[in-house]
C-alpha cells in the first residue's frame, strides 16, 4: 500500500489553526432563542438556501430540497439482515430513486447486481462500526468493495488514536481509504463518530479528512453513543466549507429531522425511514411499516 502524507509540523499547524478559527466564529442562534443547539431550523432560510445551491436543488416552501429522496443513502446495517431485506431495501431504492443504498460489505455484489440498471447508486461501510482496524485492512476493504461494486464508502477513523492527540496515524487511516477511492472514481466519506469527541476533537478530526481528500464527512456510525445533531453538522459545515460535503447520520427518522440536518449544512443524510421521510415530503399518511430499521 503507498499513500502519500502531508508533512507532520504541516498537519498540526492545521488542525490548531482550525480549532483557533472554529473557536471564534460566533454559534448559530436564530433571534428568537438563546440556545445555539437546535434551535428553530425553519427559521434558518439563508442557510437552507445554500445548501440547496451547493447540492443544486431549489428550496421548497418547507425548507427542503423538491427532491428528497437524492437526499438520502437508504441505509441498512443491522447484523443480522438478511438477504430478503437487502433485496427489499434496493427494490425500495429503485422506487424511490435515493442517492444510495448503504449496506454491509458482504451485500454490496448482491445490491450492485440489484440496482444495475437503475441510476441508485451502492454504499458501504469500512472499519465498522468501531474503527479500530489498521490503515492496510481498510485499504484492503476499500478494494474489495470497489471491486464489488460499490461507489461510495463510507469509513470510520481510528477514534483512540484521534483522543491519543495522534494525528499521523489518522491522517494515514484516511488516507489509506481517500486514495484508493480516488484512484477508482468513488466517493469517500469519513465517519468521525462526533458523539464520542470533544468539540476540538471533532474540528481535527475534519481537518484532517480534509487535508486526506475526503469527499465528505459525516456524523456518525448509528451504532455509538449518539447520532447526528444539527450542532456537530453546523461545525462540520464551517471546518470543511463548502467544497465537501458532509452527511448526518443516526436518528434523522422524519422529514422533520431531514430538514434540521440541511438547514445546519448537510449535503446527504443517511437513514433507514427513508420511505417514510419521502412520503412525508409527499405529504402521505405514513403507514406503520416505515419504521426505522436500526440506523
Amino acid at each position: 500500500m503507498e499513500t502519500q502524507s502531508i508533512d507532520l509540523a504541516r498537519l498540526i499547524a492545521m488542525v490548531a489553526e482550525e480549532i483557533v478559527a472554529a473557536g471564534r466564529r460566533p454559534a448559530s442562534r436564530c433571534a428568537c432563542h438563546e440556545v445555539p443547539e437546535d434551535c428553530c431550523p425553519g427559521r434558518l432560510q439563508g442557510v437552507i438556501d445554500a445548501g440547496a445551491t451547493r447540492l443544486g436543488y431549489h428550496a421548497t416552501g418547507g425548507g427542503v430540497p423538491s427532491d428528497v429522496a437524492a437526499l438520502i443513502d437508504h441505509t441498512l446495517l443491522k447484523p443480522d439482515a438478511t438477504r430478503e431485506d437487502i433485496e427489499r431495501l434496493c427494490r425500495e431504492a429503485a422506487e424511490f430513486r435515493f442517492a444510495t443504498v448503504c449496506v454491509n460489505p458482504a451485500w454490496v455484489a448482491l445490491s450492485s447486481a440489484r440496482l444495475a440498471s437503475t441510476p441508485v447508486g451502492v454504499c458501504t461501510v469500512v472499519g465498522f462500526p468501531l474503527g479500530a482496524t489498521t490503515p492496510d485492512v481498510k485499504n484492503y476493504e476499500t478494494r474489495r468493495v470497489l471491486f464489488d461494486g460499490a461507489r461510495e464508502v463510507d469509513m470510520v477513523i481510528n477514534i483512540g488514536a484521534l483522543k491519543s492527540g495522534d494525528l499521523r496515524t489518522v491522517e494515514r487511516d484516511i488516507v489509506a481509504v481517500t486514495e484508493i477511492c480516488r484512484e477508482a472514481g468513488a466517493t469517500s466519506k469519513v465517519i468521525i463518530e462526533a458523539a464520542y469527541l470533544t468539540d476540538d476533537e471533532k474540528v481535527a478530526a475534519c481537518t484532517l479528512a480534509k487535508a486526506a481528500g475526503a469527499d465528505f464527512v459525516k456524523t456518525s456510525t448509528g451504532f455509538g453513543p449518539g447520532g447526528a445533531t444539527v450542532a456537530d453538522v453546523a461545525l462540520m459545515r464551517r471546518v470543511v466549507g463548502q467544497e465537501m460535503g458532509v452527511k448526518a447520520a443516526g436518528g434523522v427518522r422524519d422529514l422533520e429531522g431531514l430538514r434540521a440536518m440541511v438547514a445546519a449544512g448537510a449535503t446527504r443524510v443517511g437513514a433507514s425511514a427513508g420511505v417514510r421521510i419521502v412520503k412525508e415530503s409527499h405529504g402521505q399518511v405514513q403507514l406503520a411499516s416505515g419504521a426505522a430499521r436500526g440506523y
